[in-house]
């Protein structure tokens, strides 16, 4: 398609960006040689500007010609004021005047709603309605912020990031964590729709100790040692600030491709445990690491009064499991994110599971309502 205007602007709350907005931009950068889109948010919504302004940059990295600013705006919306118009026009075009753009006069403004006519007038510019009666894309910000389930093959990864709840199973060693977690995202998953995608995390620590112990074995053996077992191995606190990372890292990876429910098996949260646990005390590093995760819908702790130990070649802490659990309570019952402590044989613990996860869906997102 052939650019027929030079600088193109597509305007909204993008509360959150869904396919409709999508549909605008792409619709802008293919018929303008430039185009600023701009993020108007107001200080009682949910999402924060830096999040929608990041989220739109990210999808349209690979367009050099399209710029996202932002801008907070309080203004209340009122069609009929000509005062309330001039308002939140003049917040839009410092936004342009911020983005990389701003030398060219804005000759097309990219609408999808009855305002855009004006909108269009207020910049001399012509008036691009786009899908008006939402038929080729049925969707809009009011109706995802209702139900994002129900919407969530109109979001973009990192805003399927932002909405994933987080379940986190955590727990004392041979507690059964790894098996719940992945019998409740298995059970997840046969519900169909946006569940079928339900991502697990795996346990990075674990990882770490194979590596170590096979890379220890190795060593022994090309020096004619006895093998070593996992009773020898060194924990470092870097090994501890890694691991923090790597399963922050991991579980941001698999909430951008994943359903409405994450669960993992473990965070950064119980790697301060753990490092207590190995080397005596947590560091402040580990600690920060675990403040910087993304928020936590809910915590399930698995007891160890009903699973009995078993030693795999990786475990070394048979006696040390009512300590830990202990410490988890405690650590839990300071963070100020829902948890619940799950007994019992494996399918009363996947049942109470399932119970904490479906409270936590009917409860929905309580996103703040728009200025409107």
């Amino acid at each position: 398609m052939t650019a027929p205007f030079d600088h193109g602007l597509v305007i909204g709350k993008f509360y959150p960006p869904h396919a409709g907005h999508h549909f605008l931009v792409r619709t802008a950068a293919d018929s303008c040689r430039r185009v600023t889109v701009v993020v108007m948010a107001a200080d009682v919504e949910s999402i924060p500007l830096a999040d929608r302004v990041g989220w739109l940059r990210e999808a349209y990295a690979d367009r050099p010609r399209v710029a996202v600013a932002g801008v907070v705006d309080n203004l209340p919306v009122d069609y009929d004021s000509d005062s309330v118009w001039a308002g939140h026009v003049a917040l839009m075009r410092d936004a342009v005047a911020s983005a990389a753009h701003a030398a060219v006069p804005v000759d097309a403004v990219f609408t999808s709603e009855p305002y855009g006519a004006e909108l269009a007038r207020r910049f001399d510019a012509a008036d691009v309605r786009l899908d008006a009666a939402r038929e080729t894309f049925a969707v809009s910000g009011t109706a995802v912020r209702s139900d994002p389930v129900g919407h969530w093959d109109a979001l973009e990864p990192p805003a399927r990031a932002w909405f994933a709840r987080r379940v986190v199973v955590l727990g004392a060693e041979s507690t059964g964590t790894t098996t719940l977690s992945r019998d409740l995202a298995e059970a997840l998953r046969t519900r169909g729709g946006p569940h079928a995608l339900t991502r697990w995390v795996p346990e990075y620590g674990r990882e770490l100790t194979v590596a170590k112990l096979a890379v220890a074995r190795a060593v022994a053996a090309r020096r004619g040692l006895p093998e070593p077992t996992v009773f020898d191995l060194e924990w470092s606190d870097a090994d501890f600030e890694a691991v923090a990372v790597r399963q922050t890292a991991e579980e941001e990876r698999a909430a951008r491709t994943g359903g409405p429910v994450l669960v993992c098996d473990t965070d950064a949260l119980a790697t301060t445990v753990w490092q207590e646990r190995y080397v005596g005390r947590t560091t402040e590093a580990v600690h920060l690491l675990a403040d910087a995760m993304p928020p936590r819908a809910l915590y399930l702790l698995t007891d160890h009064e009903d699973v009995p130990f078993h030693d795999d070649g990786l475990r070394d802490g048979e006696e040390l499991r009512p300590w830990m659990t202990e410490r988890f309570r405690k650590v839990l019952a300071g963070r100020g994110t829902p948890w619940r402590e799950v007994r019992g044989d494996r399918p009363t613990r996947l049942r109470l599971a399932l119970e904490a996860v479906d409270r936590l869906l009917e409860e929905g997102w309580q996103l703040g309502a728009p200025l409107g």
